[in-house]
């Protein structure tokens, strides 16, 4: 039977494969399972982004939650970060939020936090999800005066703003910042947020619809950002995905600006500011060998997980890490948040180019980003986590990565839903590397197809 929740929630197709059938059933599990130590009435605060569908899916996480004799407070169109603060902040019990992140305006999904803002653990979720499948016992329902409210917050905004405002001492007077808010949930919050602190903004894809959410534009597609910043004459450019849990940087000649950059640059400033734990980055197997080469170099330390924020920030949570994140752009900056927060890590970009009165190019120039190369290599399905297993192809990928020296890499990892081993090669020469992930990948499909 196929887990109901994946990487980040459960996420499907709205009414047909996320029906409010099963939205209500996972409210109504969730609540019980997240509220069942608490002795007081719970209250489980409600987030959505801008599809046409979050209404629809709302009431039905509402009717779930409020069945179970606990309190929905919906906060209406907010990042998903801000659920995770404010959910800390209101001593919620719980939150939320209604949100496919980057993808297409048809699909939408409901992801929940625990009263510190954590995402749930995997046992939690299976916890949820076996209630989901068999359903609550009537008895355990309240009736009467015992079912659930439902509340509207009417400052949540406003008070996620507030507390991403007081993160910084700067102010950013004198900055012009290009934002495009992917006709998603950073809206309304980019633009205040930006503006308040003194900087001239330049919006764009900041009229959702309901339906034009993510539509080419956002974090996943940054072209029109990169010509709008070179349009207005822009310091800056700053691109959000649909929930605004991450966020993309273009520099004043609109030349794009990844996680990785965007991680370096800040953590160079938190060590120099002693601020930065261990003075250690954590980041995925994904992360650019260029991001390695400079850490070397200026004394810092990173640390590699799977991919996947989860395993981020499981490491940092474990090992007491204050920075981490992904190429995405999905930043955890765990002084401030629990969870990657695209306008939280936007705001310390900003205060670092105002504190340093550097360009953003002069800034990103720490990091060389080296060429990755990906080739794919079809296997048969039963084989593609054997790949190391054989003698030939561990013996080419070990030779290879004494021939790189620390300048170059091999990643080799099976693909999550389809009969492939993804072979990516990173290092100086594209058209060398691009060379050897051919062949490593054809050596692949013959042993493993």
């Amino acid at each position: 039977m196929t887990r109901l929740f994946g990487t980040d929630g459960v996420r499907g197709v709205a009414n047909t494969e996320l029906t409010p059938e099963l939205v209500y059933r996972l409210g109504q599990a969730g609540a019980y399972v997240l509220t069942s130590e608490t002795k007081r009435n719970p209250r489980i605060l409600v987030g959505m982004d801008t599809r046409v569908s979050g209404c629809m899916l709302e009431s039905a996480l509402v009717a779930g939650i409020c069945s179970v004799g606990a309190e929905a407070v919906c906060l209406d169109i907010v990042p998903t970060p801000a659920v995770a603060y404010l959910t800390r902040y209101y001593e919620a019990d719980a939150g939320v939020v209604i949100s496919a992140s980057h993808n297409s305006f048809e699909f939408n999904g409901v992801k929940f936090f625990d009263s510190r803002g954590y995402k749930l653990p995997d046992e939690t979720e299976d916890s949820i999800e076996a209630l989901v499948r068999k359903g609550l016992d009537g008895a355990l329902l309240p009736s009467g005066a015992g079912v659930g409210r439902r509340r509207n917050a009417s400052n949540a905004l406003r008070d996620y703003v507030d507390f991403l405002k007081s993160t910084i001492d700067n102010d950013l007077t004198g900055l012009k910042i290009a934002v495009d808010c992917a006709n998603g949930a950073s809206y309304q919050a980019a633009p205040i947020l930006f503006e308040e602190l003194g900087a001239q903004v330049f919006t764009i894809n900041n009229c959702p619809d309901g339906l034009n959410i993510n539509r080419n534009c956002g974090s996943t597609h940054m072209s029109r950002l990169q010509e709008f910043v070179r349009e207005c004459g822009a310091d800056i450019g700053l691109a959000f995905d649909g929930d605004a849990d991450r966020v993309l940087a273009v520099d004043e000649n609109g030349e794009l600006v990844d996680g990785d950059r965007i991680l370096a640059i800040i953590g160079l400033e938190m060590k120099k500011n002693g601020q930065l734990a261990h003075d250690t980055i954590v980041v995925t197997v994904m992360s650019n060998i260029g991001f390695d080469i400079m850490a070397r170099e200026k004394g810092l330390r990173l640390v590699r997980t799977k991919v996947g924020d989860r395993y981020v920030l499981e490491e940092m949570l474990d090992k007491g890490y204050t920075l981490g994140g992904e190429q995405s752009g999905h930043i955890i900056l765990l002084e401030h948040n629990t969870t990657g927060d695209g306008l939280l890590t936007a705001l310390q970009l900003l205060n670092v180019m105002k504190s340093t009165g550097s360009k953003l190019t002069e800034l990103a120039g720490v990091m060389q980003v080296l060429p990755q190369v990906l080739k794919n290599a079809k296997v048969r399905n039963e084989n593609k986590h054997r790949y190391m297993e054989d003698e030939l192809v561990a013996r080419l990928c070990c030779e290879l990565e004494d021939e790189f020296r620390g300048e170059g890499r091999v990643l080799i990892r099976p693909s999550g839903t389809e009969p492939l081993v993804r072979v990516m090669i990173e290092g100086k020469d594209k058209e060398y590397i691009t060379k050897r992930a051919a062949g490593l990948a054809a050596m692949i499909e013959k042993r493993l197809g």
